[in-house]
């Protein structure tokens, strides 16, 4: 059978560039085994099944699959799809720039905004569906550096720590000294279970340094142990971070908006929008956001 597919390149706006997704359309009668097959044949970092929503005023269903497994939330892939399915509805209504796409994931339901730029271009910003919360774990320096080829002195800067996070996914997010420390981080696979214990063991590493005045912070993500070296850009992990930069920075009440910066050591620039709204003392709310552009559609027969 012939089902529809497109790959988008999510948190840029030129082909090429940010995190390659595959989005599958006309996905009645596939089983959780085939979608792992499938995802497995695109191998790119994830891939999208698009079905029919349960709740009849949302868009769509999607199910979302690495190479090795399903996830139940991920960012790229949610800013994909809602990017994918406002280009959609663009072609056949013209002349309606904003939109909003409610997507049923296995989170929860995602709300989306939808902002189209061009033809193949567009912004999407999401809702958290889980807000970032700290897990029970302690990750140990010594470990952490020798786990990412680093000396233990280049882990942390300022008073910002290792901690593990989730906002749906959980993270190991560890902040490095400087844009030079970063650049040189090698995941060390033999050393990477001692270090940042049981699968899922994906981590962000971050630094406050960027390339352009405009953003706010710079990261890495590795996940050597699901099968992806590295990653250009990691939606899911800046929700976690949201956590993050409250704990350690003390946000202020009011709305804050930071952009993060990642895949530069890849060839791969992308950037990610996040916003937070603090009030007494804890997060409220949080959104990430981004471009995406559409570069190729078509269908496989399976």
């Amino acid at each position: 059978m012939k089902r529809r597919y497109a790959i988008l390149d999510v948190f840029a706006d030129t082909p090429l560039e940010g995190n390659p997704l595959a989005v599958v359309s006309d996905c009645d009668g596939l089983d959780q085994q085939r979608m792992q097959r499938i995802a497995r044949e695109f191998n790119l970092s994830e891939t999208v099944f698009v079905l029919p929503a349960e709740n009849s005023v949302h868009s769509a269903r999607i199910r979302i699959f690495t190479p090795a497994h399903e996830m139940p939330f991920a960012g790229h892939p949610t800013v994909g799809t809602a990017v994918l399915i406002g280009l959609l509805r663009g072609r056949d209504a013209p002349g309606q720039p904003e939109m909003v796409v409610v997507l049923e994931e296995e989170v929860g339901t995602v709300r989306c905004g939808v902002f189209l730029r061009s033809e193949n271009v567009a912004h999407a910003i999401f809702d958290l569906p889980r807000l970032p919360e700290p897990m029970r774990r302690e990750l140990d320096r010594d470990a952490v550096a020798g786990a990412l080829g680093l000396a233990s002195s280049e882990i942390g800067f300022e008073n910002h720590l290792p901690v593990v996070y989730s906002a749906g996914f959980p993270y190991r997010i560890v902040p490095v000294r400087d844009l030079d420390t970063l650049a040189k981080a090698a995941p060390n696979p033999s050393l990477w279970p001692a270090a940042f214990g049981e699968l899922p063991n994906s981590t962000y590493v971050y630094c406050r340094q960027s390339a352009h005045h405009q953003r706010d912070f710079r990261a890495r993500m590795f996940a050597p142990m699901a099968g992806i070296g590295e990653d250009p850009a990691t939606g899911s992990a800046v929700a976690a971070l949201a956590g993050v930069i409250h704990k350690f920075d003390g946000l202020r009440p009011g709305s804050h908006r930071f952009v993060i910066e990642q895949g530069i050591e890849m060839g791969r620039p992308s950037l990610i929008v996040l916003e937070i709204d603090v009030t007494g003392g804890r997060i409220e709310a949080a959104r990430v956001g981004g471009d995406a552009v559409l570069i190729a559609e078509g269908s496989i027969d399976v």
